[in-house]
């Protein structure tokens, strides 16, 4: 049977899950609808999520859609749960967008409809709640024409001459073949939905089943089976644990098949496959052998993490949705921390951008967190897995470090008997490009395998900048000289050489640093939006006016997470709640008060000692430190 992995997403409350119900009922997968509302939803299996109405953690389910066999992969809806989503998304054939049409398309569907553009997902999108009051179908497809892309079509009425003229207008080929013959080929479709080039859209209702039929035909009709070579690959994109505790590792596979007992490795880890599993729901079906398309969920593999590759599959980028605050995690009285630490690590595993850390200095376990809600799930987490009930208090902004200008550092480790220099050169990055390494250097001044090891040293470490100690980011390292002693060398050498130079070079550079910004919708009556623009001047961050019917209002705009993330409650308060803010993360931009910032933290770089600025070299058999400058 063909197979198809699809993904559904959408801005919280806009029905994802209530669609994914109806999906499975129409398709005759599941014989009794549940909903939401009525605790009793086929995905929603945890009882937080049964308690609070939203999907906290992604889920599979399988039906059949003709002669398809769909995996459906709901996702989380809560901006808070944003990096599970993203996680999913690297294995998703397909996407369906929800949107609600009592609400259009809001802050968070926006941020969604960037990551599916980021990862090429071809997607359907389902116009849901059309029965609710006020709905009103062409103003919604410009809306999604404006908001999303020009490629959003009305596919729910049939192939008529508008509808022909409308997928002309994305894509030149088709353009070309209507002009000469009238008539657009199935195929040609297919290809432009497959190449993000049309956004075929279907209005309804989950609720009542309205729409849902002609959602799962368009999708059957359209979607382009994928194929796949014979070598084994894999992409990791969950870790879980079941009732019993036995760790589940979940993965597509991308290639080849797999068979129980098969050995699977990367470069730090090789375990063998005990068990495979396929889930629908809370059910799962043991199986002896998958093949490619499949994801499956395997026991067996104790260091396997999210984003890894199996096989031929290299590693995923870490998620761009990542948190932007950071917690201490006060643990109850006589509740040994390291003790604790190695169980926290089984949630770490589960959900690694928590980032669980212990700071000897302080004495304190540190966890980042993207808001209120994950505080709230942790909690309930770890009391029911550990029987312990902890606290959050509120930390601070994660902030990151880049440079404005190209450096060259350099790190020299020479104590007696050992020997590595390495030259980088440091150029600033684009905003939101993150960090890459690459090397430059002449295999005649420094071996290649001495070459992929200060690249490997660069790639393994999280390296502090030197105005807050905060991690770098949007930036390029190139190794662009080293050199080596045929009998001193040893490999630890040239990671203290290439761990100084990086220090060197920001030492020498004209850092920046960066804060983490919201895109925000804010909606409001329209007599509060003096009050509101005024707010949103005083934080520092901009908006203006997207829309107003002459009693509510929508303003959109950005600003700084540090002066707007307890902005909702005030909303609330001065609109008597009338009012509604929805955030999600824009990404990273230049901080607005750096002075105050900086001397805040009062981090000092050259009392690191765990990031040395310095260099090492020997003089009459001792060495000794050179300062960075």
């Amino acid at each position: 049977m063909k197979k198809v992995v699809i993904g559904i997403l959408a801005h919280v409350d806009a029905g994802k899950t209530t669609l994914s119900e109806s999906l499975l009922y129409t398709s005759g997968k599941i014989g009794k609808l549940g909903r939401v509302d009525n605790k009793d939803a086929y995905l929603d299996t945890y009882d937080l999520e049964k308690e609070r109405g939203i999907t906290i953690f992604s889920k599979q389910a399988i039906f059949e859609l003709e002669d398809i066999q769909v995996t459906l992969l709901d996702t989380p809806g809560h901006v808070d749960f944003s990096a599970e989503m993203e996680r999913t998304l690297q294995v998703l054939d397909y996407a369906i967008l929800v949107v609600s049409g009592a609400d259009g398309v809001q802050g968070h569907t926006k941020t969604l409809w960037r990551l599916l553009n980021l990862y090429q997902i071809p997607t359907f999108i389902f116009i849901n709640k059309m029965d609710q009051f006020g709905t009103d179908k062409d103003n919604l497809i410009k809306e999604l024409k404006k908001q999303l892309s020009d490629g959003c079509i009305d596919f729910q009425h049939g192939k008529t001459e508008e509808f022909y003229d409308q997928l002309a207008m994305c894509d030149e080929k088709i353009m070309e073949e209507f002009l000469e013959t009238g008539h657009i080929e199935d195929f040609e479709i297919k290809k432009a939905i497959k190449d993000r080039k049309v956004f075929p859209c279907v209005f309804g209702s989950a609720l009542k089943l309205q729409g849902v039929e002609e959602l799962m035909q368009c999708i059957s009709h359209h979607v382009i089976i994928p194929t796949y070579g014979e070598t084994f690959g894999a992409k990791i994109f969950k870790v879980t644990r079941d009732e019993q505790g036995n760790r589940l590792t979940h993965f597509k596979v991308t290639g080849g098949k797999l068979k129980v007992k098969d050995v699977l490795s990367t470069h730090s880890w090789e375990d063998k496959v005990n068990q495979i599993r396929i889930y629908s729901g809370q059910k799962f079906e043991a199986v002896s052998e998958v093949l490619a398309g499949t994801v499956c969920a395997v026991t067996g593999l104790s260091k396997a993490i999210p984003g890894e590759g199996l096989g031929m599959e290299e590693a995923s980028e870490a998620p761009i949705l990542e948190p932007v605050l950071i917690y201490q995690m006060i643990l109850p009285e006589g509740c040994d921390p390291r003790v604790m630490i190695p169980k926290l690590r089984q949630i770490e595993e589960e959900e690694p951008e928590l980032h669980i850390f212990w700071d000897e200095e302080l004495q304190e376990i540190q966890v980042r967190i993207m808001g209120e809600v994950q505080i709230e799930i942790l909690q309930n987490l770890i009391e029911t897995r550990f029987g312990v009930q902890v606290t959050f208090q509120d930390g601070g902004i994660i902030y990151k470090e880049t440079i404005a200008n190209i450096v060259e550092g350099v790190g020299h480790f020479e104590p007696l008997r050992h020997y590595a220099e390495v030259h980088l050169l440091l150029e600033p990055g684009e905003r939101g490009s993150g960090l890459s390494f690459e090397s430059k250097c002449s295999e005649d001044m420094l071996g290649k395998s001495w070459q992929r090891l200060v690249l490997h040293h660069l790639e393994e470490k999280a390296h502090k900048g030197v105005l807050t100690g905060s991690e770098i980011t949007d930036m390029k390292i190139t190794l662009v000289s080293g050199r080596a002693h045929n009998k001193h060398t040893e490999g630890g050498d040239f990671r203290e050489a290439t761990w100084r130079a990086v220090r060197q070079g920001l030492m020498e550079s004209q850092s920046v640093l960066l804060e983490p910004y919201y895109s925000f919708q804010l909606e409001l009556p329209e007599k509060m939006v003096g009050r509101a623009m005024t707010d949103i001047d005083k934080m520092n961050g901009t908006s203006e006016i997207s829309h107003s019917d002459g009693e509510m209002a929508v303003l959109v705009g950005s600003g700084p997470v540090s002066t707007m993330r307890n902005y909702q409650k005030e909303v609330i308060a001065y609109t008597k709640g009338n009012g509604r803010l929805f955030c999600s993360l824009k990404g990273y931009e230049q901080c607005h008060n750096p002075e105050e910032i900086i001397k805040g933290i009062g981090y000092d770089p050259e009392r690191d000692l765990s990031n040395t600025t310095s260099s090492v070299f020997c003089s009459q058999g001792s060495g000794f430190v050179v300062p960075w400058y």
